[in-house]
């Protein structure tokens, strides 16, 4: 020890000499700190409103926004009518002289910038961003939809607006957005009241697109076709004015959703007599529109353990009529909501349960459960679309808090997913039935596992974000991912290998290294393959962050805390960052840099595994182990081959150059080395002598990071005796070098093999290199036909996956 402190303080002082001789030399190389706190740089500073822990600020606020809505569906012309009357309070410290609504329709204007800067690709899976196209057609599904937009004159016509004294006010419209200018300033703490009257004309979803519209049906032997009508994004709305941004008047693009106020909603639909309605809110009127048998089921359903119809499917068939001229006007109240939506069909059958819970606080203590859907859906909806609601509430009040209204509904439709308050469109292709050998309807694997996801994904987004109210045209993550994450725990938790479509850490990988990854906290309108960067990557991060960094205990309670502190109010990304450090205790700045913020990927290599174990010092066992070393050496060849031919040596030949060295046996120990350590017997301290007659091992790992994403390294180590052990080694082991890692382990028993992320679970990109020693990795081959050849007759029998022009691989 005196030594090697003598070579440190002469290497200090010769540094010091070379220092003083020389000027000051920049420093040059590509090192980065992975553990560098956002908060310096990247998040807002905390305020009154909101606060470093990530809950809101004594002063925090928000707009209220109540409705009174009158509308009317022309059936035949597709079209709607309404009257609003709108209540706005402004709660902000800020006087306002004009306030911003929503136009959504207005996007399917011809001149509107979503419909004009719509591109080949359209952001959506298969584009990139790489540019460029070689067009060698184009479908006949997209001419028609641009036939329609140019042709049909859709979008909001506002036809007036008045004060509440019936004069008419100023009003600007700038593509999805009007603005309505005041006659008076609206001050902190005042409300201002008025009316606006508009129309427009329904699309046709699946032509269009969209999130709302229609959809008719052919005529059968049992059904008299008819239409589906679900309506959203269909009254002026109040965009969002927040703390953080003030007016959220982003033109709507189509992807971005909805950022809004909450408020009380009365809504009166005037639609044909025979139509069953289903929207936002509790019905107000059974007595008006529904029969004494229909209201007597729908009280039967509340105490009932399984769904009761409270419209058959062959009620539903028997009501397929046209030609009713007369009408109906269903009413319906909800408070504290964020928007409004409604559908309506003659063609709906209607199941209902009540589902209690532990209503908490202003949380009911029973909420029904309820589908509409046409017979086309069955017999997938009946069986399983109530079920999966029910099944919904049960895992997302677990994880968050009690359902906050008083009914959740699925409604089947030309929309295959769409969430509002209270309601959401599950339709499109899911659960639509098909024909067995026997002729009889029955539904495919796909169906059932797409219909139970949309389901559990749109009830789910009545948590976040219809009362989690995060910005969603901004954050899409904060709705998209929050949202399918709690859709994994509970399609994981329906039956026991229920198919997930995202959720498994190692189904994220090919996107994580794509050309066309992107950061989480891109916005929403910019994305390019939506669905991986706004579901899937989220999803599989708070996956992770739970099972793999935080834990189950830690994380839950840290994401129940942020969804009772949010709930019925509006959030940002930095206040759901925060709150899971707050409340866990954990810094995890390094953990949304590398997943919420950057385009790495999590990719690491174990590259080396070195065995040492110690060095007694006593002749006697290391002789005999060196001489064991050398004999388990392989021969030299060149004197293995000597002897094959034939060859002596030298020594061989003459003996008497024979001395004592080429006799002495390697296991013999010399007096010089028996000497040296008999005085290190006597110079070791007890603890010193434990360790040389120590028969742990330590084994030195070496690590490279080659994704850029530091993450915990998770090893299982296979003992020689068939025995196995895991171990977890925390992030922090990068923070001196992101890049690159050594680590050591030590045990007392002989490893013979070490597997890095054992159970999938870091999404590590490649895996080729998690194994030391490295193993051969087996793949399946799919076969092609050669294009220039007669096939075989095992070609001839393999199935479609055999293609035409080569042989190729894929992991299996």
């Amino acid at each position: 020890m005196r030594s090697l402190n003598l070579i440190v303080l002469a290497t200090a002082a010769a540094t010091l000499n070379v220092a003083a001789a020389q000027p000051n030399q920049q420093t040059v190389n590509d090192w980065r700190d992975a553990f560098r706190q956002l908060e310096d740089e990247d998040w807002p500073t905390p305020n009154r409103e909101r606060r470093a822990t990530g809950a809101p600020g004594p002063d925090y606020w928000q707009q209220q926004v109540d409705y009174d809505i009158d509308i009317r569906l022309d059936e035949d012309a597709k079209h709607l009518y309404g009257t609003e009357t709108v209540t706005y309070t402004n709660n902000a410290p800020d006087t306002l002289d004009f306030l911003w609504f929503q136009l959504d329709q207005n996007r399917f204007r011809p001149d509107s910038i979503a419909v004009m800067t719509e591109t080949v690709g359209g952001g959506g899976r298969s584009a990139s961003r790489t540019g460029g196209s070689d067009p060698e057609g184009v479908s006949a599904s997209s001419v028609r939809r641009r036939q329609q937009i140019a042709e049909n004159g859709y979008g909001h016509n506002i036809t007036g607006v008045t004060d509440a004294n019936g004069e008419p006010m100023d009003f600007t419209i700038v593509d999805t957005l009007m603005r309505i200018d005041l006659d008076d300033v609206l001050s902190t703490g005042d409300s201002v009241t008025f009316t606006i009257e508009w129309d427009y004309r329904l699309v046709e979803t699946q032509v269009i697109g969209g999130r709302a519209g229609w959809e008719c049906f052919e005529e059968t032997e049992d059904t008299g076709g008819d239409c589906i009508y679900q309506i959203a994004q269909w009254f002026p709305r109040a965009a969002a004015f927040s703390d953080y941004e003030g007016w959220h008047n982003k033109a709507f693009l189509g992807r971005g959703e909805f950022g809004l106020e909450f408020g009380d909603y009365e809504v009166s639909i005037t639609v044909p007599q025979d139509f069953i309605v289903a929207a936002t809110g509790e019905l107000q009127n059974a007595d008006e529109v529904l029969n004494q048998v229909q209201r007597d089921r729908l009280e039967e359903a509340r105490t009932a353990d399984e769904p009761v119809f409270i419209v058959t499917p062959a009620e539903a068939r028997a009501n397929e009529r046209r030609g009713t001229r007369s009408s109906a006007t269903w009413e319906f109240r909800a408070e504290n909501v964020r928007d409004f939506a409604w559908a309506g069909s003659r063609k709906f059958i209607w199941d209902a349960v009540g589902v209690e819970q532990d209503g908490q606080g202003d949380a009911p203590d029973l909420v029904m459960a309820m589908s509409f859907y046409p017979n086309e859906s069955e017999p997938l909806w009946s069986t399983f679309s109530t079920r999966a609601v029910e099944h919904t509430l049960d895992v997302y009040n677990s994880f968050a808090f009690p359902y906050p209204y008083p009914v959740a509904q699925s409604i089947a439709g030309p929309q295959g997913g769409m969430e509002y308050p209270m309601i959401t469109f599950n339709g499109g292709t899911y659960g639509r039935p098909v024909t067995d050998d026997d002729g009889n309807l029955t539904y495919s694997l796909g169906s059932k596992r797409g219909l139970i996801g949309v389901i559990i994904h749109e009830i789910g987004h009545i948590y976040f974000p219809m009362t989690v109210n995060s910005d969603e045209r901004q954050w899409t993550w904060m709705d998209e991912g929050l949202n399918s994450f709690l859709q994994f725990q509970a399609e994981r938790q329906w039956e026991e290998d229920f198919p997930v479509r995202r959720g498994d850490p190692h189904s994220i990988t090919s996107y994580m290294v794509s050309n066309n990854q992107m950061p989480i906290m891109t916005q929403s309108d910019s994305i390019v393959q939506f669905g991986p960067n706004a579901y899937s990557k989220p999803t599989i991060a708070l996956v992770i962050l739970r099972e793999t960094v935080l834990g189950r205990e830690l994380f839950d309670e840290a994401f129940q805390t942020y969804a009772e502190r949010w709930r019925f109010r509006r959030p940002t990304p930095y206040d759901f960052f925060r709150t899971m450090e707050e409340v866990s205790g954990v810094d995890l700045d390094w953990y949304w840099r590398g997943w919420f913020y950057s385009t790495d990927h999590v990719d690491i290599s174990l590259d080396r595994v070195f065995e040492g174990t110690f060095n007694t010092e006593n002749p006697e066992i290391e002789n005999a182990l060196a001489a064991a070393e050398a004999d388990a050496a392989p021969e030299s060849l060149t004197q293995a081959s000597n002897r094959e031919a034939g060859l002596s040596t030298y020594a061989e030949r003459n003996p008497e150059v024979v001395d004592f060295y080429s006799r002495t046996d390697a296991n013999i120990v010399t007096n010089r080395q028996a000497e040296a350590y008999e005085r290190l017997q006597g110079e070791l301290d007890e603890w010193e002598a434990d360790i040389l007659n120590s028969d742990e091992r330590i084994y030195y790992l070496d690590f490279t990071n080659e994704g850029g994403v530091v993450m915990p390294i998770i090893l299982e180590f296979t003992f020689a005796d068939g025995d196995t052990e895991i171990v977890r080694i925390p992030a922090e082991v990068w923070r001196y070098n992101p890049d690159n890692v050594t680590w050591t382990y030590m045990t007392d028993r002989q490893v013979v093999s070490v597997e890095l992320d054992p159970f999938w679970e870091t999404a590590d990109a490649d895996r080729s290199d998690n194994y030391y020693p490295p193993r051969i990795e087996p793949t399946r081959l799919e076969v092609y036909r050669s294009s220039n050849s007669t096939p075989s007759n095992l070609m001839g029998d393999m199935d479609q996956r055999v293609s035409r022009d080569s042989v190729r691989t894929r992991p299996q």
